[in-house]
């Protein structure tokens, strides 16, 4: 088990709400959302209870890769505002009891980018990856684009070099393979810690850093990625030690250890390639990659799905990580199908929000999956979104639907669009809609976050023991709630423990107990609270 490391309070109690900031709020009417956008709608944020925002990168970019290629790390986007005008968001939020997270692009940068375009002309830069002149590098490789010879080596799209971290094997027959503690690579650890000094010191709380693990190249058992992160780690905590540092690596037990505060359950990474979160969510639509398990999900209506994966995933991360940090559990992301996809029905919503708000897991929300959003198919590419045949992520980075108006408030120009749906739905869940529903979707979401604060034992500190690991899911939290859970159709029951009949109820529907056994309908759920011990 690793050494418990000292990192920010704040981060155990937190409820994340991922932004995407060309999509949340357009505050100008462009058809593009921006800081100010946001600004306005704090205020559904702090009703809602979320206590920390994520905003994907909002740094200026050519937006091949919707910001994800950084043209330059210390200026913000001018489609989302100013620089003051996030300093004005972060001021703001701190008033609502708000942190805000950036988005830290660390192994490649844009192909505009002025690091770069100097070493495209200048053999002797060494911050990206260069193969030789003689045609002798490895398959995929890009031709230099300017007086460089050679090639240099992309970490996602084209337009996008991978920026020299080094590798772990090297080899004199391969020259590119330099070793990590060369000066190209020294140079670019120097620069992520400038990039994180500058907005902490502009008030930021912390990163969540995309493609974490992609780093240090042909690093088998991550090895140096680790003790990269390792370094930055030790840095951040003496320079910035309420700052928080999450990963999108998908692999926590390796991640945490490595020096992250906190790594996301994701539809990749790991041992299993992304089972944990795909073995609750994904139903096969939407977002899909045909290499993954085509085994059916746990919230998959037909009951064929099961929670062990998840929980095995769960137990395996948990008992690597210890104390030294934290699992984040998503509803969806900007590059995965929202929870409403395809065969899914809004009522089989609430199910999933109570055990991703009650299990002990920080949970991440996505914008607009607290009003049951629909992932969209068949959008048009739009600024890299479509990845395949069956991989079109512009369907989950739709414009956040606050109201009745045709495209929720956001421009209809043509000239304008980004990921407005092409014919929206009139019968879509909207913000303003649900917020006069006492009974929607949003206000369970809100209930569950509220009681998940006042509750500690809801959180991760509280203890977690598994009473039925079948239909229904059922649980207890730190000896005093008990979680019951039913993502199927059909209805489900399982024997009771010794002592329910004083339980009460909490939140939920269509759950009943008896003094022999828990009975659920189909999709209930339902949170009692247990009595205490005489």
């Amino acid at each position: 088990m690793p050494t418990p490391r000292t990192g920010p309070s704040w981060l155990a109690d937190a409820v994340l709400y991922q932004i995407y900031p060309q999509s949340f709020a357009d505050s100008d009417g462009d058809g593009i959302g921006d800081f100010n956008g946001v600004i306005e709608r704090l205020d559904h944020l702090s009703w809602l209870g979320v206590n920390t925002i994520w905003l994907n990168p909002c740094f200026v970019s050519p937006f091949r890769d919707a910001g994800y290629d950084v043209s330059d790390y210390f200026r913000v986007a001018p489609r989302y505002g100013t620089g003051d005008d996030l300093a004005r968001l972060v001021e703001a939020a701190r008033g609502h009891g708000i942190r805000v997270l950036l988005d830290l692009v660390a192994g490649h940068t844009s192909d505009e980018h002025p690091w770069f375009r100097a070493s495209a002309d200048d053999p002797s830069d060494h911050r990206y990856i260069w193969a030789a002149a003689d045609g002798s590098h490895p398959p995929g490789f890009v031709p230099s684009p300017g007086t460089r010879p050679g090639a240099y080596l992309p970490n996602f799209f084209e337009s996008q070099p991978a920026l020299n971290f080094g590798y772990a094997r090297t080899d004199p027959d391969q020259p590119w393979r330099q070793p990590v503690d060369a000066d190209g690579p020294r140079a670019n650890r120097a620069a992520l810690r400038d990039i994180m000094d500058h907005w902490l010191g502009l008030g930021l709380s912390g990163f969540r850093v995309d493609m974490a693990s992609s780093l240090v190249k042909d690093d088998p058992g991550m090895r140096e990625t680790t003790r990269l992160w390792t370094e930055l780690r030790a840095w951040l905590d003496r320079a910035h030690p309420d700052a928080a540092l999450l990963a999108e690596w998908g692999d926590p037990a390796v991640s945490v250890p490595a020096g992250f505060h906190a790594d996301f359950f994701l539809q990749f990474g790991g041992p299993t390639d992304g089972l944990p979160m795909r073995s609750l969510w994904n139903n096969h639509e939407g977002t899909v990659l045909d290499h993954w398990d085509p085994a059916d999900c746990f919230f998959d209506a037909g009951g064929n799905g099961s929670p062990r994966p998840f929980v095995e995933a769960w137990r395996h991360a948990t008992a690597a990580i210890g104390g030294a940090g934290h699992i984040s559990l998503p509803t969806s992301n900007h590059d995965f199908a929202r929870l409403a996809c395809g065969a899914r029905t809004p009522e089989q919503l609430p199910a999933a929000f109570a055990l991703q708000l009650t299990w002990p897991t920080l949970p991440a929300i996505y914008y607009g999956d607290e009003i049951g959003m629909r992932y969209i198919p068949g959008l048009p590419d739009t600024e890299g979104s479509v990845l395949g045949p069956r991989y079109n992520r512009a369907g989950s980075r739709t414009p956040m639907q606050w109201d009745g108006g045709p495209n929720a408030g956001f421009s209809t120009a043509p000239a304008d669009r980004l990921y407005l749906p092409v014919d929206p739905d009139p019968s879509r869940p909207t913000v303003a809609g649900q917020r006069a529903d006492p009974g929607s979707l949003l206000h369970l979401v809100r209930r569950l976050i509220a009681l998940r604060a006042s509750s500690p034992e809801l959180r991760g500190e509280g203890a977690t023991e598994i009473l039925h690991d079948g239909f229904p899911f059922t649980y207890v939290r730190g000896g005093r709630f008990l979680v019951v859970v039913n993502p199927r159709r059909e209805p489900a029951s399982t024997p009771a423990p010794p002592g329910l009949a004083a339980a009460r109820a909490v939140e939920g529907s269509g759950v009943t107990l008896t003094a022999d056994s828990i009975t659920s309908d189909g999709f209930a759920y339902g949170i009692y609270e247990l009595p205490r011990p005489a």
